[in-house]
């Protein structure tokens, strides 16, 4: 233990980490750049803060104060301590109606004093993208904005009094009029009023440098407004008093098509004296689909607010009439206005892809301009991306203003770096010229600061230092930043990467076959620290759990990219602390599908178990549930599976062979089928087929031993669409389709029999080899089935996702993966797809459930929620995660974060469910899970309309 470390550790009651997990989380934020620090403390009140600040200063060791780590540009990392405030000061300490205000720690997110204000008519003004996982204290320190700020401006507008610490320990009480101004500011700025009042550009969006000019007796020598977006090089902030606004009560959306963005942003500017609440813009390259837009290849998001929806939708057809447009839409409800803006929202992390798949960063990522020269900037930007050969997507707060862009800059090469602080320097000067503000929401950072000069030169710019000497004269308050910068092309956290290929087992199609540059997706804006997830959303469940970093998808990628750095964690892939990390990872795939950057954390984990294995023994519960399906064939074969029942039973013996395969002692053995669903397909032929499409019912290992209802529940849907149902050959060879049994005496020659397995378990438990090999074997006994050309049927969600996506990751040097992954449908798309005029059972009652994580995440339930629609099953079915996710829950360990997901979504929404709803629940993980737990039979949808039709 270092003596830092002790010092720390006897003056704090917070936690205090100087492991290697601990400062790997924390070395990056959301923006290009890296610092190690030496060590992490997440203070417990302003008293631990204090004793921090006193322990450091006598060593001479800088603190970096720490919110959602959602900085963009690198001022929320640093060399020495970092204080994360969002594990304990992290509380709404009071909420005042009638004066609107409320008093906040600097660890609360601000969705959580949404929620708070909400039941009073009020709301935050402010809301950046990531208001889900942002702070109140990093919104201070940045002067945050979001899409709101045309109607209730920037945090520093909804400040009224900040309590802060200096380093040196001294507690103010900042306010107007000078209150809480440390000793020696008022002389300075009195020394200087004439350059405060002339040498700060007049916009909505200026956040670059300090904001002295708050200070000037006229603005009512506000030092709390002038702390706000000082990026904690100034003082540590430990409780705010916010001003809360009336929050509308009904809101309309005006979607504006324009023929680009840079006539989006003239037109911006004209639609302000109609008292817009949010005039946001963006362009075509940056939406994945343009269904449900209007024509145009660009776009302004107008919201109006209203004390009736009538109103609202009168105000938003009144932005429409005035504005010049392509095409127009209106939206009141409120699914249709929050999922166009999740598109907006989600911007930060897809701008980071281009459409060809090249990966694009910040940097430049939120100048501003006075609005009536946006669009003449953003020609000029335009050209000068053009001009140095990049590309880049711009969009933003275009009623203000300011616009945010992701470039496509080469961080890897010495070249690129260079091309980097070229096109930053000519961008700076072409910001000015048009009378700008380099930052425009997100702070200078290392990002912005040497280029401060530019904008205001020499001697304001020596204005800064001195009055960061005045607050911090010991320079310990996050140096580097703001004044006295680093490089803005030093520190960058590519440099650190291997410049080589990393041997891996998958094939990393969408990052050119590079694991590097798959862990680059992350970029840090960190939606997987979202909590509650709303809507149908999955990721990151073990977050919301535990709400510790470490288990998020940012945290696990943090950690991957220090395992390829070798700095911090120098035992590659034997890693134990990433191993620990990736331990609560469900595998949910979520990360895959709600990551803005696509992070498939699930693959990562698969990657990694196997390297870290790799001749070494494997934890027990990856022999007793990743060769699962070896397992249950013997028993099978033996026809041993009412002995086995029998045995379970047995509690003593049960926990006795739980405790030798890794097996939690809370879960329930589950009973195997007495036949398997092979069996009765056997047993049931021959059976009249339809005369409609082949269709070809996938038997994998959940529902060929533990649940062949769902099987046969399936077949007679199938079959009473009028489809033809057939089973995988089992033979290797000219075996004919779906016979399930091929047994003639030439085939028994000259094959050898097999069974079909998408290799799921051996790939959740990391081991690749294995999979690969049952993955071989599975294209070979469908060779047929490749030939005939017939859809694939899987009935278990997680198999499905496999066959799509582990199958050809794996097998990316065979074409036959691709070929048969592209065949698989779930059982509603293959009755939508080709028995499209069959009409379902009227079921008619509602349901309740949760939409398997690996549908929601690979296979999307379009075709399910139609084919529910059909039937008559009503209401929605909740998202997130059961928790069990296959071999996950029932591993040793694993049982509390297990059933803490299932609280999650899925129970509540099963308690809450109106009397005779029907439980859905298709994948067996999350059927077992609501039995084991709330003593519930969940049903597959194939069951349901199975039903439906014997009740006809």
């Amino acid at each position: 233990m270092t003596g830092l470390e002790a010092a720390l550790r006897g003056a704090v009651r917070g936690e205090v980490g100087f492991d290697v997990t601990s400062r790997a989380l924390t070395t990056m934020d959301a923006s290009n750049y890296r610092r190690v620090p030496l060590g992490v403390v997440a203070p417990s009140d302003a008293d631990d803060v204090a004793a921090v600040l006193e322990v450091c200063r006598e060593r001479g060791v800088p603190v970096v104060a720490r919110g959602g780590g959602t900085s963009i540009a690198g001022q929320a990392t640093g060399t020495g301590v970092v204080l994360d405030f969002t594990r304990h000061m992290n509380r709404l300490l009071s909420l005042d109606p009638e004066s609107r205000t409320a008093v906040v720690q600097p660890g609360l997110v601000l969705d959580r004093l949404q929620e708070a204000a909400a039941p009073h008519g009020l709301r935050f003004g402010p809301d950046p993208s990531t208001h889900s996982r942002c702070t109140l204290g990093g919104m201070i320190g940045n002067n945050a904005c979001g899409s709101h700020s045309v109607a209730w401006g920037t945090t520093a507008d909804s400040v009224r009094e900040l309590t802060v610490l200096t380093a040196r320990g001294r507690r103010l009480r900042l306010g107007r009029e000078w209150a809480g101004a440390p000793e020696g500011l008022r002389e300075l700025v009195d020394g200087d009023l004439a350059r405060l009042r002339t040498g700060f550009p007049d916009l909505p969006r200026r956040i670059s440098g300090y904001a002295l000019d708050a200070l000037l007796p006229e603005h009512g020598a506000d030092v709390a407004r002038s702390f706000c977006g000082s990026e904690g090089t100034l003082g540590v902030l430990t409780e705010a008093v916010v001003r809360l606004v009336e929050a509308p009560r009904a809101r309309a959306l005006a979607v504006l098509g324009y023929a680009d963005e840079a006539d989006a942003a003239q037109a911006a500017v004209g639609l302000l004296p109609l008292g817009p609440l949010t005039v946001e813009g963006m362009a075509v390259d940056l939406v994945p689909s343009t269904e449900g837009l209007p024509r145009g290849g660009a776009w302004l998001f107008v919201e109006t607010g209203g004390a009736s929806p009538a109103e609202a939708r009168a105000r938003a057809e009144e932005v429409v009439r005035a504005a010049d447009v392509v095409d127009a839409l209106v939206v009141t409800d409120r699914a249709g206005q929050r999922a166009l803006w999740r598109i907006r929202e989600d911007a930060a992390g897809t701008a980071t892809r281009m459409g060809d798949g090249t990966e694009a960063w910040p940097g430049w990522e939120d100048c501003a301009v006075p609005p009536a020269r946006l669009g003449d900037y953003l020609r000029d930007f335009r050209a000068l991306l053009s001009a140095h050969g990049l590309r880049g997507t711009p969009y933003g707060h275009f009623g203000e203003g300011c616009v945010h862009v992701r470039v496509d800059f080469d961080l890897l090469t010495d070249a690129g770096v260079a091309r980097f602080r070229r096109f930053s320097e000519e961008l700076a000067d072409l910001v000015v010229a048009h009378g700008g503000s380099l930052s425009g929401e997100h702070g200078d950072g290392q990002a912005r600061a040497e280029l401060l000069p530019r904008m205001y030169g020499e001697r304001t710019v020596a204005l800064f230092e001195r009055v960061k000497g005045v607050w911090d004269p010991d320079d310990l308050l996050n140096p580097g930043v703001l004044v006295r910068p680093a490089p803005l092309d030093a520190n960058l956290r590519f440099a650190v990467l291997p410049r080589g290929p990393v041997d891996v087992e998958f094939g990393y199609s969408a990052d050119g076959g590079d694991f590097p540059a798959a862990v680059r997706r992350c970029v840090g804006v960190a939606k997987c620290r979202t909590a509650p997830v709303s809507g149908s959303g999955v990721m990151c469940p073990s977050f919301r759990v535990t709400g510790e970093e470490e288990h998020s998808t940012r945290g696990r990628a943090r950690l991957l990219h220090e395992m390829l750095a070798g700095e911090l964690v120098t035992d590659g892939w034997r890693s134990t602390e990433v191993r620990d990390a990736l331990d609560l990872c469900l595998s949910c795939k979520g990360c895959r599908s709600d990551c803005p950057v696509g992070v498939d954390m699930a693959t990562y984990k698969a990657e990694f178990l196997h390297h870290h294995y790799v001749g070494r023994r494997r934890p027990a519960a990856h022999y007793a549930m990743g060769w699962l399906p070896v397992w249950l064939r013997w028993v099978a074969r033996t026809r041993t599976a009412p002995l086995v029942n029998r045995l379970a039973a047995v509690r003593p013996l049960a926990a006795v062979v739980k405790r030798l395969g890794g097996i939690a002692a809370e879960r329930e053995v589950p009973r195997l089928a007495g036949e398997t669903f092979s069996g009765w397909w056997r047993r049931r032929r021959p059976v009249a087929s339809g005369s409609g499409d082949l269709v070809v019912l996938w038997p994998d290992t959940f529902t060929e031993h533990l649940s062949p209802s769902v099987g046969r529940a399936a077949v007679r849907v199938l079959e009473a669409a009028g489809l033809r149902v057939a089973l995988p050959p089992t033979l290797r060879g000219r075996a004919a389709v779906g016979d399930g049994v091929s047994r003639s005496p030439a085939a028994l020659l000259t094959t050898r029999r097999g069974r079909v397995c998408c290799g799921l378990t051996y790939v959740s438990t990391g081991q690749l080899d294995r999979a690969r090999a049952v993955m071989r074997r599975t294209l070979d006994l469908m060779a047929p089935v490749l030939q005939a050309r017939a859809p694939v049927v899987v009935l278990e969600p997680s198999c499905a996702a496999a066959l799509r996506t582990d199958l050809p990751e794996l097998l990316h040097d065979d074409p036959r993966a691709a070929r048969l992954a592209a065949r698989v449908v779930t059982f509603a798309e293959a009755l939508e797809r080709h028995a499209p005029g069959w009409v379902p059972p009227a079921v008619d009652r509602p349901v309740t459930g949760q939409t398997h994580c690996h549908q929601h995440a690979v296979l999307g339930d379009a075709a399910d929620r139609r084919l529910r629609e059909a039937a008559g099953l009503t209401g929605e079915l909740s998202g997130g995660c059961c928790g069990l996710a296959g071999n996950f829950g029932f591993e040793d360990g694993h049982y509390e974060v297990s059933a803490a997901c299932a609280e999650d979504r899925l129970l509540p929404a099963v308690r809450e469910a109106p009397d005779g709803a029907v439980v859905l629940a298709d994948g067996f993980s999350c059927r077992t899970q609501l039995e084991q737990l709330a003593g519930v039979r969940g049903r597959h949808l194939a069951e349901v309309l199975a039903d439906g039709l014997a009740e006809e």
